[in-house]
């Protein structure tokens, strides 16, 4: 049977049952495989309020990929990648993943970007059985034991959480405010934030929905500020962080701020200038400005031995993307020559001790696959600057 005689009874197959076309049995194991080249995909955002840190990501992943090529690639084979621009919308999401699985063009997923956005494609990815490196989101919900195909770098929001609660109780401070992107990952932090702070016993300055395009950071910044929150916690990300932390420092400039790991993009912070003062942030990767680290002196020579956009050589975002990169070659390095998704999949999750010097990646071979617990706390200056 051709390719083409195979889709089109595919699809009517699906239409027969009811269902979409990725919820039935995979037929061939060597999509997006040829003997020279490996084909993987990434929806991400492109474009939209996390935009920036997409096109970050994906240069970082590039890099790892244009290097890896350049010295043979891996087991004879190149790889590709096939990024797609979803603008930080689940649907969208969804909808580009099921075209490339359902087109047979890609092998494996690489850094799927935002909560929504992984939760909308989980279904898939364990139905058609497609490894998955590196989501772009700490979301505690999405680490089931179940999820055998997906391959976590970062720890969860909620020990980045707890890690800020703590600051906060070791510092005194009381009357905590709490802002939350309004969408499904401020909302799992929102849980996450106001439990640590329940168990504590410290006394709130209210919650506050913050939209994702950041249209009502300004209304939102007078209304935290008229409670005098004695320090607010972001549960934000993208241009909408930016839109209310510039807006609540013009109307207190002394009150703490703290979010998590992906509270303040790379490409944000210039944004902020002087606003960043004061501000304190969890990272969960090494600082990729500082060339004490060894695995960020590892990425930034790759990103000039290739020919990276110099802009990206002291960004976070694409320290991830290539970390998710050496984690996506040492997978396809352990599954060997013969390779199927299942056994990148077991080359995955045979990974135990991958070093990168300061910083390390191991997945314990039982799901839910969580490479790292590394969590550091970094406190700025104006500008970005950063003082500890």
């Amino acid at each position: 049977m051709s390719r083409r005689q195979f889709l089109l009874r595919a699809t009517q197959a699906a239409a027969a049952t009811g269902l979409p076309l990725w919820a039935h049995t995979a037929s061939a194991a060597d999509e997006g495989l040829t003997p020279k080249l490996i084909t993987l995909g990434c929806s991400i955002a492109l474009t939209g309020p996390l935009g920036q840190a997409g096109i970050e990501q994906v240069a970082g992943m590039k890099a790892a990929f244009a290097e890896v090529n350049q010295a043979g690639g891996i087991h004879g084979r190149e790889i590709r990648m096939d990024p797609k621009d979803d603008g930080y919308v689940a649907a969208r999401t969804l909808q580009n993943v099921t075209q490339m699985v359902d087109s047979q063009s890609v092998f494996a997923l690489i850094s799927p970007l935002g909560t929504a956005n992984t939760a909308a494609i989980l279904p898939l990815i364990e139905m058609r059985g497609i490894p998955t490196v590196g989501p772009v989101t700490g979301a505690t919900s999405l680490r089931s034991p179940e999820a055998r195909h997906v391959f976590f770098l970062r720890p969860t929001y909620r020990e980045e959480t707890q890690r800020l609660v703590k600051q906060i109780v070791d510092m005194g401070l009381k009357r905590i405010a709490v802002v939350y992107l309004d969408n499904p990952f401020g909302k799992e932090v929102l849980k996450d934030m106001s439990k640590a702070l329940d168990d504590i016993k410290v006394e709130r300055a209210g919650e506050y929905a913050l939209a994702v395009d950041g249209k009502n950071g300004a209304d939102l910044a007078d209304k935290v500020a008229a409670e005098r929150p004695g320090a607010v916690l972001l549960a934000t990300t993208g241009t909408a962080n930016t839109a209310f932390v510039q807006a609540f420092r013009t109307k207190a400039q002394g009150v703490p701020l703290a979010g998590l790991s992906v509270t303040v993009l790379a490409s944000e912070m210039p944004k902020l200038a002087a606003s960043s003062r004061g501000l304190a942030l969890v990272q969960v990767f090494p600082d990729a400005n500082s060339l004490k680290s060894v695995a960020v002196r590892k990425f930034q020579t790759t990103m000039k031995a290739v020919g990276a956009d110099a802009a990206y050589i002291h960004s976070g975002s694409a320290l991830e993307g290539w970390l998710n990169a050496q984690i996506m070659i040492e997978g396809l390095r352990n599954a060997g020559k013969d390779l199927t998704r299942e056994r990148l999949r077991a080359g995955l999750a045979s990974i135990r001790s991958l070093s990168f010097g300061d910083f390390n990646v191991g997945f314990g071979n039982k799901a839910p696959y969580i490479g790292s617990d590394a969590i550091y706390l970094a406190v700025y200056a104006e500008n970005g600057r950063r003082i500890s």
